[in-house]
């Protein structure tokens, strides 16, 4: 038995409708979408991360290593232990966090902000092994199931829209079209997302990742002939890599030593809240784009996925990041037809090879890998069909969800907002006795930590 033959029968691929090279070609997919967090994540937390005897550079490479380390454990996990196509890494938005909220803002060092990382890591390890996550996560409404996808698309679309440049702020109406033509690396992107569309269009094998490769190699050689301004990257202009991260790793340990009991539990909380919320809805909404889910909307086997996001991000504080989380990105390998762990076992073999190249894996420039974003956000869109949007309780449910993700940027806030208006609509038309008891709770519960946060009580 040759070595595609063993990966078949140890993912069960064929059963999956899938075969070895549409798995390897989606988890090279997979990481190129994913690919820019080596270098944002760092270069986010670095602006908290303080260590002394290290220039500000020395420090973003350590993070850089943890940023590979945590993303490949975790994706590692859940190829192996969840056999599921998800890719993961620290998460953007919860690192921001991190570093302007926790350290930043409130003033707690940042050994003690990892700790909270790894306390909330821990718990979601305690709770994903008594089922409590996967509970809660089904007690979710039909509707924001099966809109989520859609919401989870259009937060994508918006995302990659404003790394093109396409769309740009407005003092007067926030966002409006740029002017793409005259910014030549939007030109590029342009023309980037234009390749993979007609790639896609074509049903061809790999599209996103000639569309990202093409788009990086052509912006690569632009700037070494002079012919854009050197404003981004490149393989030649990056420092060669340096690998040694014992000042970072293991420093949540000091941070458990010296806490302020208050904000500490606060930290936490928020870090729960947060990360619980995106999680869940980025694997049902990438779940339903992957036809994963059940009759019920719901994902067999969630605690598996579930358990790989909380030793993630468990072991991601150990080695000095903040909290790994399930990528959206990992919808474009789902595209590519990624159906398997062999999928995420691709991913995760790539950002531990990508820590011999770490300066080109870093190079490569976000207007490349933004365009999988763009790109598969319009497909997710068609999970609005499944949406019965006859009925009221579905359509305000739906509606709220898919449009307050993009607009408060927030996986965890438009999750929320069909949450809590499922039930307040149902009531509305007399059919309080369809919604459950779990679902009135968590909406209750919902609602007074927005109302809390609102008035800082809480972060």
């Amino acid at each position: 038995m040759g070595l595609s033959d063993t990966l078949a029968a140890r993912f069960d691929v064929e059963a999956h409708g899938s075969d070895v090279r549409t798995e390897l070609v989606a988890g090279l997919t997979t990481f190129l979408a994913m690919s820019y967090i080596i270098a944002v994540n760092p270069f986010i937390l670095a602006d908290a991360i303080q260590i002394p005897g290290y220039d500000f550079f020395e420090v973003v490479q350590m993070i850089a290593i943890a940023t590979v380390l945590s993303a490949a454990v975790a994706t590692a996990v859940m190829a192996l232990y969840a056999n599921r196509p998800f890719g993961l890494a620290p998460g953007l938005g919860l690192n921001a966090f991190f570093a302007y909220t926790v350290v930043d803002g409130l003033g707690v060092p940042w050994q003690t902000a990892l700790a909270a990382v790894f306390v909330e890591g821990v718990l979601f390890i305690l709770l994903t092994l008594v089922g409590a996550r996967e509970y809660v996560i089904r007690l979710f409404p039909e509707p924001v199931k099966r809109s989520v996808g859609a919401g989870i698309g259009l937060f994508l679309l918006f995302i990659g829209l404003q790394e093109l440049q396409i769309v740009v702020p407005d003092d007067t109406t926030l966002v409006t079209l740029g002017g793409v033509f005259a910014n030549p690396w939007a030109i590029l992107g342009i023309m980037g997302l234009v390749l993979t569309f007609v790639l896609w269009a074509r049903d061809i094998t790999g599209a996103i990742v000639i569309g990202i490769a093409t788009t990086a190699i052509a912006g690569w050689a632009l700037t070494l002939g002079g012919v854009f301004a050197r404003g981004t990257v490149t393989p030649e202009t990056l420092p060669s890599a340096q690998y040694d991260i014992t000042p970072l790793a293991g420093a949540f340990v000091d941070g458990l030593a010296d806490i302020d009991p208050l904000t500490f539990v606060l930290v936490v909380f928020t870090f729960f809240f947060v990360d619980f919320f995106d999680t869940a809805g980025t694997l049902i909404g990438i779940s339903q784009f992957g036809d994963f889910l059940d009759e019920d909307g719901d994902l067999p086997d969630m605690d598996r996925p579930l358990m790989a996001d909380a030793v993630g991000t468990t072991f991601g504080a150990m080695v000095g990041t903040s909290t790994v989380t399930t990528f959206i990105e990992s919808s474009a390998g789902v595209e590519e037809g990624g159906r398997t762990g062999l999928t995420a076992l691709v991913v995760a073999a790539l950002f531990l090879a990508s820590l011999a190249v770490i300066p080109v894996v870093a190079a490569i420039p976000e207007y490349a890998s933004f365009i999988a974003l763009i790109v598969v956000g319009i497909m997710m869109l068609r999970g609005l069909v499944e949406v019965d949007w006859d009925d009221p309780a579905w359509a305000v449910s739906a509606g709220l969800t898919v449009t307050v993700m993009p607009f408060a940027y927030s996986i965890a806030d438009g999750l929320a907002a069909g949450i809590v208006a499922y039930p307040l609509i149902k009531v509305a038309v007399g059919e309080y006795d369809e919604v459950a008891l779990g679902q009135y709770v968590i909406a209750a519960l919902l609602v007074v930590y927005y109302v809390l946060q609102t008035r800082g009580i809480i972060l």
